[in-house]
């Protein structure tokens, strides 16, 4: 290069040698661009020889290139540090500078020294393996977004998720249409056929208006109480029931000279009865208790009996009032009566079912009063208003119920087996002094020993007579 520019000054000053001849304007104008080309020629060539004289600022040049070779740095840094490890559910050396996705499971291997990573769950760190390639960043959106952008884009979801909705809506609401027909329509083509849709309520009005006419016969009434009892199980109706004034006329039904109707009511009242406190309190100020416990007292066919105990046990458990009552007006001497009765022994199971219930009943609240650690709630103050076991033990009922352990079915036994010992405490001394009691005992021990062989000899995996005689020993121990 320099020679070619050495080469073009030689040139011209030949040029002007030989134009020695031209006229003076011509030969300055000539000597003007010889000098321009000489000054660019020896220019070159000095900033070709030495670096001091080149054109462009050595200190900007080197800037340059310190900036060029630290980017170069951080961008071989950024690749090594960015290089992502892709982990199993198997443990994996880890090489360093490698990174894992976060929730990863490393632990340090102390054996080889290594760092080594697996995945803890697939499904948990799934959305954090999607995006990640190997030595870059994730792309991550950087735009920002207003309030008001925000708030739009919320108004458009709500109301596509609206729209979405009510297309929804509409489409069930169609197929609705399609399978069912509107209750107007049927009530209509019904009407046509003469048959009258009617409520729970009206049903209830209607059989109750059947039973208290005159002019309907007695098959007529005991057919209106049956129907009527099977919608009173439900809790709603026999408060209905009540709403009306139906279960008056039923209890007033207990009054009636047929055995029948009082059978009948005494059954759909035991259904009003259980569990409903409600109706039970209605029942109480109706009369009900003093007409179940007179009907008991007296002659009536034993079917009649045994309704009436079940509207009387459906009255009195759960009812603390109600049993207060019962012993104010001598029910315990009434259900004495009841028991020692001949042919009774059915409803003497009954009795003693009940008597278990009522004594069970007591001493659950007193528990739960203990575990609560209320010093007087409600509920004990009332059950400690009912001077139950005092009655029992007054009544003789010690000694009836441990005769009872006579009759022959096991389940009878079982039931007089458990309320002799919810009356342990209260009639201990009067069975120590009841031998029979403990002859009776000591035979069902036996008879108890040798049904229990047998139950395991055969396999069995109910261990019905084994409580049983677990039931005898207890007492037979309580008793020596």
């Amino acid at each position: 290069m320099k020679m070619l520019v050495l080469t073009a000054c030689l040139l011209s000053l030949k040029q002007v040698e030989r134009a020695e001849g031209l006229p003076p304007s011509r030969m300055a104008l000539l000597g003007m661009l010889l000098g321009l080309l000489m000054a660019s020629c020896f220019t070159f060539c000095l900033s070709h020889q030495n670096p001091e004289f080149a054109l462009t600022s050595p200190e900007k040049s080197r800037t340059k290139e310190a900036d060029r070779k630290e980017t170069t740095a951080e961008e071989e840094l950024d690749s090594e540090v960015l290089e992502v490890f892709y982990p199993t559910h198997e443990w994996q050396a880890l090489r360093p500078g490698q990174a894992v996705p976060a929730g990863s499971h490393v632990r340090l291997n102390l054996q080889t020294g290594a760092r080594e990573v697996k995945l803890q769950e697939e499904d948990k760190f799934r959305s954090n393996l999607k995006g990640l390639k190997k030595g870059r960043r994730l792309d991550i959106n950087t735009n920002t977004y207003t309030s008001q952008d925000l708030k739009s884009a919320l108004a458009k979801f709500k109301e596509g998720a609206e729209v979405e909705s009510s297309k929804e809506d509409k489409a069930r609401q169609a197929k609705v249409k399609r399978l069912f027909r509107p209750i107007e329509e049927l009530k209509k083509d019904f009407e046509e056929l003469n048959v009258i849709i009617e409520t729970d309520m009206q049903i209830m009005v209607r059989l109750i208006n059947k039973f208290n006419s005159s002019s309907s016969s007695l098959e007529e009434k005991i057919a209106a109480l049956f129907d009527l009892e099977y919608y009173v199980h439900q809790m709603d109706n026999a408060q209905d029931l009540l709403s009306f004034g139906g279960l008056q006329v039923v209890i007033n039904g207990l009054n009636s000279t047929e055995p029948l109707v009082k059978e009948y009511a005494a059954f759909v009242l035991g259904a009003a009865f259980s569990s409903n406190p409600k109706v039970q309190v209605e029942a109480i100020e109706g009369g009900a208790l003093q007409k179940l416990l007179v009907i008991l007292a007296t002659e009536q066919p034993l079917p009649a009996k045994k309704k009436v105990l079940f509207a009387l046990c459906s009255l009195l458990r759960h009812f603390p009032y109600a049993q207060q009552q019962f012993l104010k007006l001598g029910g315990l001497q009434v259900l004495r009566s009841l028991v020692q009765a001949k042919g009774t022994e059915m409803l003497a199971v009954r009795v003693v079912t009940l008597l278990y219930d009522l004594v069970t009943e007591k001493k659950f609240a007193e528990e739960e009063a203990e575990l609560t650690q209320e010093t007087s709630p409600e509920k004990l103050q009332q059950y400690r208003q009912v001077p139950l076991l005092p009655g029992l033990r007054e009544q003789g009922w010690c000694e009836i119920i441990a005769h009872l352990l006579a009759l022959p079915e096991h389940d009878a036994r079982e039931k007089v087996l458990q309320t002799l010992g919810a009356l342990l405490a209260t009639c201990r001394d009067r069975y120590r002094q009841d031998p029979q009691l403990n002859r009776t005992l000591v035979s069902l021990q036996a008879e108890y020993q040798a049904l229990a062989a047998l139950e395991l000899q055969d396999g069995e995996d109910e261990s019905y007579f084994r409580e049983l005689l677990g039931s005898i020993n207890s007492l037979l121990k309580e008793l020596r």
